[in-house]
């Protein structure tokens, strides 16, 4: 049964399904993908302490990593960029891994340990452009749309690596990949299960569409129903 995105802009260029990304994902027409740009699952519980409301959250669901391999796995022909921790294992097919250092902000070459703030970014797959290490981080402003969300000046420099046109984030969260992959003019697919989640992704991206210079009038969006 084919799954038709919750909400797409007119032009279809940007699509989003509040559903599981499991369901979604096989019915996505071949070559519809060029890039995964996730922050999935992993199987590492979320604490936080930022002195925000977010604090000493835990996320449902991230027991294991088996939504993030199966989705991988689903879309093993696609390179991909997946945030991950060095206490949980690997994804498949990892070819570098990059370390981003929610401490000092800053991202390199993983080649000596790192300290617990720091995350894990793999990339699987070829045909990514540009350096691996970063000074753009520097400075940086904590978002307070989800538990675990990145900064979407980090999001804007991942997806600037990615080849072809259009990204795909199956754990899409609160759309920080789909307002980085709008502001670089790319093509984007976003997946969803939290319906709270989900409208905040929604009302980001319209926002960014919306502040783009490319668009002499405002984009039309659509709401569909999720089955037909």
């Amino acid at each position: 049964m084919k799954i038709n995105p919750t909400w797409q802009t007119d032009d279809g260029r940007v699509k989003l399904w509040l559903g599981d990304c499991l369901d979604v994902l096989p019915t996505l027409a071949a070559g519809s993908v060029d890039a995964v740009v996730t922050d999935p699952p992993y199987g590492v519980s979320y604490s936080s302490g930022w002195d925000n409301e977010f604090k000493d959250v835990r996320i449902a669901g991230d027991e294991t990593t088996a939504a993030r391999d199966a989705a991988l796995s689903m879309m093993r022909h696609v390179p991909a960029i997946v945030f991950g921790s060095w206490k949980a294992p690997k994804p498949n097919g990892v070819k570098m891994v990059l370390i981003w250092d929610k401490g000092t902000v800053g991202m390199g070459d993983l080649s000596l340990p790192w300290f617990p703030s720091t995350e894990e970014i793999y990339v699987i797959g070829r045909g990514f452009v540009g350096s691996r290490t970063s000074s753009v981080m520097r400075h940086w402003v904590r978002n307070k749309h989800h538990p675990t969300e990145k900064p979407e000046a980090l999001m804007v420099e991942l997806a600037e690596k990615c080849p072809g046109e259009a990204i795909l984030d199956p754990f899409m969260g609160s759309g920080t990949t789909g307002v980085a992959a709008v502001r670089l003019g790319r093509q984007f697919l976003g997946c969803e299960t939290d319906p709270t989640h989900y409208e905040t992704a929604k009302r980001r991206i319209i926002a960014e569409l919306e502040r783009m210079p490319l668009f002499e009038d405002k984009p039309v969006y659509r709401q569909e129903a999720l089955l037909t």
